[in-house]
C-alpha cells in the first residue's frame, strides 16, 4: 500500500509547506493554508481520465521527432457566439482547449456560459454539467433569458468519472463544467472543494481534453467560501484563465484574460448586464467616456492599452486643503504607490507641493488602470485640479514619467492617438517621441519631453 502523508496547500496561490501555519508566506493571506493528503500512488486525475478512456493512450509515446516535422497546421477555432469573448479567448475557441472562468459569486458566469452554449448549440454539439444548480434552475435561467435550448444537452453530475464517461457517450465539440469546486474525483478521501479535490479534477478534465479534442471550460469560484480553492490553483495546468469582474458600477462586467496559450494576455471584454442577459459592449470607450456637458477642474481623458486594442477612459482628481495633521492620499482605479511617487517627481522638478493638500484619484466606471501610460493624465488632472482649471473636452493624454520627470514614451502611440480621432478628440498631449511623423487631419499633437512643460500649457484653451 502507497505511503500516504500529510501537507498543507495554500488555496489562494498553491503553496506547499510540511506543517500548518496562519499566513501563507508566499502571497500573504491568512487563513487560507488547509490539510490535504500527498500520495506516492498514481495521480488519481490521470486515473480518473484513463478509466473513461478506457486506456486510450492520446499523444503521448509518438516518440522523438525533429521539431520542423511537427504539424503546425492551424485548427480552425470556434466562435462562441460573442465578438467580447472571442477577443478575451485570442480569437474564438480552440479544439482541445480548456478555460477556466473565474469570478466572485453574481458575476455572471454561469449565465455567460449557459448563453454561449445555446447559440453554439446550432453548429456544434454540445454538452452543459450543472454541479450547483438542479436542471430545473438551469431551464428556468434559460427560460428567463429567453434562449433557444432546443439543441443543448445537459445533464447534473457531480463525479468526475461520470462525466468523462457522459462526454465520451455524446461526443460534444464543448462541454462546460460548472462549477470545478464541487466535483469530486474518485480515489481522494477530501471533500469536494478541497485543494486535492480542484488540483484532480481539473487535471483529469485537461487531460480528458486533450485525449479527445474537446474544449472545457470550468467555472471556478475566487472567494465563494474559506474552505474552497480557489483558480490560483489551476492556473498551471489548464490553456486559458479568463476572470468575469464587477466594478463600481454594477450595469458592467469586465471579462479579462490573464493567460492565454493561443492569444495574447490581460485582454478585455465588456458586457452589460440586462434583463435578458449579458449583452456585449461593442464600443467600451463610449461607456468609459460618458463625460457630463459641464466639465469640472480636474476631469480628463486618457486613452490606456487593454490587451490588443486602446481604451479611453475618464480620470479624475480632487486637490484640497488637508482639514487633519496627515494629508489623506486615495487612489481607486490606479496604483496607489504611483501616485506618492508622482506627488514627489512633481514637487522635485516641478517646484508643485501638495504636501498640505488631501489628494484623491478616481478612474470612472470602475476600470483598474495598470498601464503606466496614465502618469502625464494624471498630473495633468493634479495641476487642472489644484488651479481649478478645467481642461477642454476635446483633449486626451498619456504618457509616463520618469524619476527625473522626464516624459518617456510608450507603446502603440500611434494607434492610441488614431483611436483618439476616432472617438472626437481635437487635441492629444502626448510624449515628444510618440509624435506622429505625418500630420493627422482633424487633431493636434502637442509633445511634451519635461514635466515642467506642462505648466505652461493652456488647459482650458
Amino acid at each position: 500500500m502507497p505511503k500516504v502523508k500529510s501537507i498543507y496547500i495554500c488555496s489562494n496561490c498553491g503553496a506547499k509547506y510540511s506543517r500548518w501555519q496562519g499566513i501563507c508566506s508566499e502571497c500573504g493571506e491568512a487563513g487560507t493554508i488547509s490539510e490535504t493528503f500527498d500520495s506516492q500512488a498514481p495521480n488519481a486525475g490521470t486515473l480518473a481520465a484513463n478509466r473513461a478512456l478506457g486506456g486510450f493512450a492520446g499523444a503521448s509515446g509518438s516518440g522523438i521527432q525533429s521539431l520542423s516535422s511537427v504539424d503546425i497546421q492551424r485548427a480552425p477555432r470556434l466562435s462562441s457566439g460573442y465578438q467580447e469573448f472571442d477577443r478575451v479567448l485570442g480569437g474564438g475557441i480552440v479544439k482541445g482547449s480548456v478555460v477556466l472562468i473565474g469570478g466572485s459569486p453574481g458575476a455572471g458566469k454561469s449565465t455567460l456560459l449557459l448563453q454561449t452554449v445555446c447559440r453554439l448549440s446550432d453548429k456544434v454539439k454540445v454538452l452543459y454539467i450543472t454541479g450547483e444548480e438542479s436542471l430545473q434552475q438551469v431551464a428556468l435561467r434559460a427560460a428567463r433569458l429567453r434562449l433557444p435550448t432546443q439543441k443543448v444537452r445537459v445533464a447534473a453530475e457531480t463525479s468526475i468519472d461520470n462525466i468523462c464517461a457522459l462526454a465520451m457517450q455524446e461526443q460534444p465539440q464543448v462541454l462546460v463544467v460548472d462549477s470545478i469546486q464541487v466535483m469530486h474525483v474518485a480515489g481522494i478521501e477530501s471533500a469536494p472543494g478541497s485543494v486535492s479535490q480542484v488540483r484532480e479534477g481539473a487535471a483529469a478534465l485537461t487531460q480528458f481534453a486533450k485525449r479527445t479534442g474537446i474544449a472545457v471550460f470550468m467555472v471556478g469560484h475566487v472567494t465563494k467560501d474559506g474552505s474552497l480553492a480557489g483558480p490560483k490553483i489551476l492556473e498551471h495546468c489548464i490553456d486559458c484563465s479568463v476572470m468575469l469582474e464587477t466594478g463600481n458600477d454594477l450595469r458592467f462586467r469586465t471579462l479579462r484574460c490573464q493567460k492565454n496559450r493561443f492569444g495574447a494576455v490581460n485582454e478585455l471584454g465588456v458586457f452589460a448586464m440586462t434583463d435578458t442577459g449579458l449583452t456585449e459592449v461593442k464600443n467600451p470607450s463610449a461607456i468609459f467616456l460618458n463625460r457630463q456637458e459641464q466639465v469640472a477642474p480636474g476631469s480628463l481623458a486618457m486613452v490606456v492599452w487593454e490587451g490588443t486594442r486602446p481604451l479611453l477612459v475618464e480620470l479624475q482628481a480632487l486637490v484640497d486643503i488637508s482639514l487633519y495633521g496627515n494629508p489623506r492620499r486615495l487612489s481607486l482605479g490606479t496604483d496607489s504607490g504611483r501616485l506618492a511617487m508622482l506627488l514627489s517627481v512633481l514637487h522635485r522638478h516641478a517646484e508643485f507641493n501638495l504636501s498640505d493638500q488631501d489628494v484623491f484619484i478616481n478612474v470612472v466606471g470602475g476600470v483598474k488602470v495598470e498601464d503606466t501610460s496614465a502618469d502625464l493624465p494624471l498630473v495633468l488632472a493634479l495641476i487642472s485640479s489644484f488651479k481649478n482649471q478645467t481642461i477642454d473636452r476635446g483633449t486626451v493624454a498619456f504618457g509616463e514619467i520618469g524619476l527625473t520627470g522626464e516624459v518617456r514614451p510608450i507603446a502603440h502611440g500611434q494607434e492610441r492617438i488614431i483611436e483618439a480621432q476616432k472617438q472626437g478628440f481635437i487635441r492629444a498631449i502626448v510624449p515628444y517621441d510618440n509624435r506622429p511623423r505625418q500630420v493627422l487631419p482633424g487633431i493636434e499633437v502637442i509633445g511634451i519631453r519635461r514635466i515642467s512643460e506642462l505648466f505652461t500649457l493652456n488647459l482650458s484653451y
